[in-house]
């Protein structure tokens, strides 16, 4: 495939510009997708979808720091009206205080009483609460100007947290027109096929995927013993989630109940068995610890490509849980149905469960194109997003 054609499909481009771009000039426009040899169209497919994941898990990645974001302005907003609020009853001290003064005021101080006085005792006793007053009246005038000080910079802060939040939502209101843009793509490419040529192209992808798979297997990658390794605790009721969610629908930037995204599964899945990770699989393959495929016990996340875009929850015997694409279902396919980038482990602190049952897949639990086409995988799903 030529750079032009990878660039112009990388960046969204049109199906039309894209067929255009890619024809010489004076030269009849290109044949249209039906005409096009059927690995072409493959490879073009698989692209454009790795490309809209791409996005999607960067529209993700924006979403988690938005919510962040929020939280942060928030809670800098319930400060600065406790910040005020203490403004506001400084303020009434100091001016009860200052009334008082005002009421009381003479020209006598009172180490001038202490001179004049006839009890000595008694008038050092009186300068004693003389200056505790004064203390008071001190630290009232702190508190006051202290507070004032405070709610000015918990104003400014909480300027710039709503400044940065709206730049954020921006931000993810572009990517997610983007990542609409891509799939669009994606629709307009098999809208043009016809049944027999989805066929087709499904029967091309199966047949990449097995191949990919045996040179994988054969590759020694996943030697080791890995049918005789068990997951954690943990792992395993991760594990079970994940399987009890397969026949559900794909849906970009869902984390459930009823639609997941890739990385929306396996963050759930682990969420139900009690450990936190990261949102997006690029996060998951940056922050959590990453152990050989040969070590690669049930539970374990299996991350794709160089960009790491793409994550699924290891099943086991060289097959993974995970939600493929827009259109498809959560299902389980094998392991070098995408390419490999490496594996990260949840618990690396856990060991292994005694009287391990691998859980029982539901009927069908690996139908269905990985690629998100043919059957009930029918794109143009609707996206209320």
């Amino acid at each position: 495939m030529s750079r032009t054609l990878l660039r112009w499909i990388c960046t969204g481009a049109t199906l039309g510009s894209l067929l255009a771009a890619t024809t010489p000039a004076g030269a009849d426009p290109a044949p249209g997708p039906g005409a096009r040899p059927v690995a072409d169209l493959l490879s073009d497919l698989q692209r454009l979808y790795q490309s809209a994941e791409e996005a999607s898990e960067t529209y993700n990645a924006t979403e988690e720091k938005l919510k962040a974001q929020r939280a942060k302005a928030a809670d800098l907003q319930k400060k600065l009206a406790r910040a005020r609020a203490s403004v506001r009853d400084s303020r009434g001290d100091a001016g009860r205080m200052a009334r008082q003064q005002y009421q009381g005021a003479t020209d006598i101080s009172p180490y001038v009483r202490l001179l004049l006085a006839r009890d000595p005792q008694r008038a050092l006793d009186q300068g004693h609460v003389i200056g505790r007053v004064a203390a008071g009246r001190a630290a009232t005038v702190r508190r006051l100007v202290g507070g004032e000080k405070k709610a000015d910079e918990l104003a400014g802060a909480a300027k710039k947290a709503l400044d940065a939040q709206v730049a954020l939502a921006g931000r993810q209101k572009k990517q997610r027109d983007e990542v609409r843009g891509q799939l669009k793509e994606v629709e307009e490419l098999l809208a043009a096929l016809t049944t027999d040529q989805l066929a087709a192209l499904r029967a091309a992808e199966d047949s990449g995927t097995a191949d990919a798979q045996r040179k994988f297997l054969e590759s020694g990658a996943l030697s080791g013993g890995q049918a005789a390794r068990v997951p954690s605790r943990q792992g395993d009721g991760a594990l079970d989630f994940a399987v009890r969610q397969i026949g559900r629908p794909y849906e970009w930037g869902a984390e459930g109940p009823d639609t997941y995204d890739c990385s929306g599964l396996t963050q759930r899945a682990w969420a139900q068995a009690g450990r936190e990770i990261p949102r997006t699989s690029q996060e998951q393959w940056a922050g959590l610890p990453r152990i050989p495929l040969s070590e690669l016990r049930p539970g374990d996340l299996v991350v794709y490509f160089p960009k790491a875009t793409h994550v699924a929850m290891y099943l086991g015997d060289g097959m993974v849980v995970q939600a493929p694409r827009p259109g498809a279902r959560v299902k389980v396919s094998p392991i070098a149905a995408n390419p490999v980038l490496g594996a990260v482990r949840p618990d690396p602190e856990g060991t292994a469960m005694h009287g391990y049952t691998p859980p029982k897949l539901p009927e069908g639990a690996t139908d269905g194109s990985d690629l998100g086409f043919g059957g009930d995988q029918t794109p143009g799903a609707s996206d209320s997003r």
